[in-house]
């Protein structure tokens, strides 16, 4: 998701700069397809990840206040693309998810992936 978000921005801003921004198409609909697939595929980890770490008590609940806050997501996020676009300096915006993924990868890291983690990743 890193990479897909930099490489979205990469392209766009190029785009912005270019005389010919269609040949950039392509490969932004593709880092953005990779994108949108990722992020799917991320999200259904996580809600398989909790049914596994928490016992059943602590589950529901878990699932619950995890579907807020991504509800929460798919708002802000395409409010703050759409205000750098308006602002065209839409990558941006992707810089920003990027360093929130950046965030994510190591968030997950220390919980389930370092040695000695607290719950290692199903």
């Amino acid at each position: 998701m890193v990479a897909s978000a930099l490489g979205v921005a990469y392209f766009l801003k190029q785009a912005y700069v270019s005389a010919t921004p269609e040949q950039y198409f392509f490969p932004f609909m593709v880092l953005f397809l990779i994108l949108f697939a990722m992020t799917g595929i991320g999200n259904g980890s996580t809600f398989r990840t909790i049914a596994v770490v928490f016992d059943k008590e602590q589950a529901g609940p878990v699932l619950g206040w995890t579907a807020a806050i991504a509800a929460y997501g798919a708002f802000i996020i395409p409010k703050v693309f759409g205000e750098q676009i308006k602002a065209a300096t839409p990558e941006y915006a992707l810089y920003g998810f990027a360093a929130f993924y950046t965030v994510c990868i190591v968030i997950n890291w220390w919980f389930y992936l370092r040695p000695n983690a607290y719950v290692k990743n199903p």
